[in-house]
């Protein structure tokens, strides 16, 4: 287990320009009713999704959105230091798809893939800590996802749930101190591999009620580690944003965590599950709604295919609108 306490770090932390990007087709439940047997009622019920959206590549999502990040931040394609990419869904099996955004964005840096599933976003943001504390000034950190790629929109266990999207957040060392990672806990349960994959050229597969059961247990375990390093308690929280995977998840882990949704950051009913680009795609909505201001206690909490789970508290600064 990776769990640490980072606060009173000398580290500024700062977000300073997040964007995210939806492609224009969207598949409504209505729509996934014709394919299989199902409604948008019976999808709604046991999900909280009311539509996806579908087309575009990872490359091309993921560069829409670090494109509205970079814009929000005032930052040339010559001020960032590295991309990082989290995608479960690339372009290609090999080279990864993270020197094709930077390409298309004109970055002169590294550029690599992280592969965490649902979780790679929150990890992406560690690992920028990391090479910030290293002597980096800013990293583009981008979730992105072309999942209709390895979807089934006629299998009523999986087609409900997935659809496209990417967000993007630039970070970059705050020398006042006011924003901080505060904490991280990430961990991984490889003997779960087989509860939610998908094979070289195949869809994905799922075992739903053990993916559920196995989700609440990684978030509730992985949300009391990183408040523990923190200091922090629920009440404390100004605002959480979990990965947006199902309602039903979110709602049995939070009666146990005791958040509120009131607390909470959703996109999932317009989104669906779009993975490692959830997070980013919520906290995008959450700025344009003014719901975040300097000096909240914010937490994000991914957990996916993997098992992967992956926590992060941070104290807000950055952008603001």
């Amino acid at each position: 287990m990776a769990s640490h306490q980072l606060a009173g770090s000398s580290l500024g932390f700062r977000f300073s320009g997040v964007g995210s990007y939806l492609p224009a087709e969207i598949v409504t439940n209505d729509d996934l009713a014709e394919a299989m047997d199902s409604s948008d009622h019976w999808i709604r019920e046991r999900t909280g999704i009311g539509q996806r959206h579908v087309g575009g590549t990872t490359s091309e999502l993921a560069t829409e959105a670090a494109r509205a990040a970079m814009k929000r931040a005032n930052v040339g394609p010559d001020e960032i230091d590295q991309l990082l990419l989290a995608t479960t869904s690339p372009d290609y099996i090999c080279p990864g798809t993270a020197p094709a955004v930077a390409e298309a964005l004109g970055l002169d840096c590294g550029a690599l893939d992280i592969q965490a599933a649902c979780s790679g976003w929150v990890y992406g943001l560690v690992h920028a800590n990391g090479l910030l504390l290293q002597g980096m000034e800013r990293i583009l950190v981008v979730g992105a996802e072309a999942l209709d790629r390895i979807t089934d929109y006629t299998d009523r266990g999986t087609g409900i749930l997935f659809g496209n999207g990417a967000g993007a957040a630039v970070v970059e060392r705050d020398p006042s101190g006011e924003g901080q990672l505060l904490s991280f806990d990430l961990g991984a349960a490889g003997e779960f591999v087989h509860i939610l994959y998908a094979e070289h050229g195949d869809v994905l597969q799922m075992d739903g009620k053990e993916v559920f059961r196995q989700a609440v247990k990684a978030i509730l375990r992985s949300a009391n580690n990183a408040l523990d390093r923190a200091d922090l308690s629920v009440g404390e929280i100004d605002l959480v944003i979990p990965h947006q995977a199902n309602i039903r998840i979110v709602e049995s882990a939070w009666k146990k965590l005791g958040f509120s949704m009131e607390q909470t950051g959703m996109r999932l009913e317009e989104t669906g599950n779009t993975s490692a680009a959830s997070i980013p795609l919520v906290l995008d909505k959450m700025l344009d709604e003014g719901r975040l201001k300097s000096g909240d206690n914010v937490m994000f909490l991914g957990f996916g295919a993997g098992m992967t789970w992956a926590t992060t508290i941070h104290r807000w600064a950055g952008e603001s609108r």
